[in-house]
């Protein structure tokens, strides 16, 4: 593969998860590396992030796609960036870049030492992956669904965040202000000033359940914790199975692939039991600063407990009573035919508002309607 092929592969790539990457870009950036080279890998990087990136989110969105395109998701992946721009550039960058824009998009390409970037989804594949049960994911689907989640919930996280952003309650007319504006027009109050009452932003708690019976599901809800905590005010993440494991900073992580190596390593009883009334009381005696009225309380869990029923409905109880609203996503819930019997999610029913399922990349998405009522 030439160089330039490459650079024309990974701007198709960069277009179909979220960037403005069309003709005019893919031309732009070889013409960038071209000027500036491939000698050094954060050159070589910020030539096509100087050019295809014209926001922050862009600019956080480049950085990941940068990665899964031209390293992979394995270890020393900066190491094998660098062997693939040289092994991708031992002739010379030539001038027919028109030449390069028309060779046709290839078919899915397997990580390899070779070759490790990702071919364009269509989008036959792309709904597929979108209903696709989490626990029915094969291995050979797995790099996929994951792109496409990146993309998908980063625009439905971005669209939230604006919403949050543009709104505003009219307040009352703030007489002085409006006063001493007209002045400079002679006396006539053209316009009105108000006292603007901003809504404030929600904050949103997660406690997500890594039992063993959640093990199909675990790691995809963690990646949607972490798509959505970059656009709340604050997002506090938690993990639980017998105990609580405070997640939050972990995920703050720039990079996805290391958030997830610290979460690895804060996570000690992943696939344990389930003690989800226990949990819940050591998060408000630890914890109940976070619930306030301006707090979303997210649980994603399959209900399954092994703990007290009438401690669960006690401590969910105490906390409905203390947030905007509590949301349960239930995996199970997306199997036909599924009732909510088991003891423990018997208990909470009572005290959910949104009671919602989160077995594929579809339910999950579906939940911005829920935050945007919210």
């Amino acid at each position: 593969m030439s160089l330039e092929y490459a650079i024309v592969d990974f701007c198709r790539f960069a277009q179909a998860n979220g960037l403005p990457a069309g003709v005019k870009e893919s031309l732009a950036a070889l013409e960038a590396v071209s000027t500036v080279g491939v000698g050094d890998r954060q050159t070589f990087k910020a030539a096509l992030q100087a050019v295809l990136c014209s926001s922050k989110a862009d600019w956080d969105l480049f950085a990941e796609l940068f990665e899964v395109f031209w390293s992979g998701s394995g270890e020393d992946s900066r190491g094998r960036t660098q062997l693939r721009i040289r092994a991708v550039s031992e002739k010379p960058l030539e001038s027919q870049r028109e030449k390069a824009l028309a060779v046709p998009i290839p078919g899915k390409i397997e990580t390899g030492e070779d070759q490790e970037g990702k071919s364009v989804l269509g989008a036959t594949v792309q709904e597929r992956l979108k209903q696709a049960d989490f626990s029915e994911i094969t291995a050979a689907d797995l790099a996929d669904l994951e792109l496409i989640a990146l993309r998908l919930l980063r625009q439905m996280s971005l669209r939230l965040s604006r919403r949050l952003k543009a709104a505003r309650l009219p307040g009352k007319v703030d007489l002085r202000r409006t006063i001493r504006a007209s002045i400079s027009r002679g006396g006539d109050p053209i316009y009105l000033s108000f006292r603007n009452r901003r809504l404030q932003q929600l904050r949103l708690v997660v406690l997500l359940d890594v039992s063993g019976s959640m093990n199909p599901y675990s790691l995809f809800l963690v990646r949607f914790a972490y798509a959505l905590q970059k656009y709340f005010k604050r997002v506090d993440t938690f993990l639980f199975s017998t105990r609580l494991t405070d997640i939050t900073t972990a995920l703050r992580a720039h990079n996805l692939n290391d958030a997830l190596n610290a979460v690895s390593h804060e996570a000690s009883d992943w696939s344990g039991g389930t003690k989800i009334g226990e949990s819940l009381r050591e998060f408000v005696s630890a914890h109940g600063r976070l619930l306030t009225r301006n707090t979303l309380f997210m649980v994603l869990s399959d209900g399954w407990d092994t703990g007290d029923p009438e401690a669960l409905a006690a401590e969910l109880g105490e906390i409905k009573r203390r947030v905007r609203k509590v949301i349960w996503l239930n995996p199970l819930l997306g199997m036909e035919g599924y009732e909510p019997v088991t003891r423990g999610m018997s208990a909470a029913l009572p005290h959910i508002d949104v009671f919602a399922p989160a077995h594929n990349l579809q339910s999950l998405l579906e939940l911005e309607g829920h935050l945007r009522r919210a």
